[in-house]
């Protein structure tokens, strides 16, 4: 019981901070992640927040990854993007409401932060197998239908997705290149001390 809390506590935070991370990069405006470059275009040309859209476009994915695998959408994923789209709006909308910075160096600061803290958030909310993000699952069920690797599924899906963030008007810029080049390495870069803090946490005896 004591570890299923703890594994909990980690997925809520690591969607707290994952949130986080691409609010900073997009109050930042020097560019954000494909996905969420296209969130804020559809935010911006359409209306609704952008944790709206989140919902809106995981819900289309859910639906789609359980068409492409033949199989019962994964419902369970609703639980994810739900909060993920709760908890962008309160950054955006509530925290940050207020916030204005024209100084070129603060705005490079949160771009990098911004992506350091995603990496942080992605590494801890992977302590869970439970609701994963339904981005992960098309990526999954992409190399299921066409055979390629992982790395290949994902970065077709992101060049697509950052091709309608394009047509949309999303901010895409540096940061866009700089998520897409780092994200990676750098969730392999926390992954292993957040899942050593994990370990020992459910290790301690009560």
């Amino acid at each position: 019981m004591k570890n299923r809390v703890i594994i909990a506590l980690f997925y809520l935070i690591g969607l707290t901070f994952l949130s986080l991370g691409i609010s900073l990069m997009i109050i930042a405006d020097l560019g954000a992640g494909a996905w969420d470059a296209m969130y804020v275009g559809l935010s911006d040309k359409l209306g609704l927040s952008v944790g709206t859209w989140i919902f809106i476009v995981g819900i289309l994915l859910i639906l789609l990854n359980g068409l492409i695998m033949k199989r019962i959408p994964d419902f369970s994923a609703i639980i994810t993007i739900f909060l993920i789209g709760v908890f962008m709006d309160v950054w955006l909308l509530v925290v940050f409401s207020e916030f204005t910075s024209a100084a070129i160096a603060m705005r490079v600061f949160m771009m990098i932060a911004g992506i350091v803290i995603c990496a942080i958030g992605i590494a801890s909310y992977l302590q869970s197998n439970f609701a994963r993000n339904p981005m992960d699952s098309l990526m999954v069920a992409i190399q299921y239908r066409t055979g390629k690797s992982l790395w290949v599924s994902k970065m077709s899906m992101e060049l697509t997705v950052l091709v309608i963030a394009f047509f949309v008007s999303g901010p895409i810029g540096v940061g866009t290149v700089l998520m897409t080049i780092l994200i990676g390495p750098l969730i392999q870069l926390f992954f292993s001390p957040v899942t050593r803090i994990r370990e020992k946490l459910c290790a301690v005896q009560v």
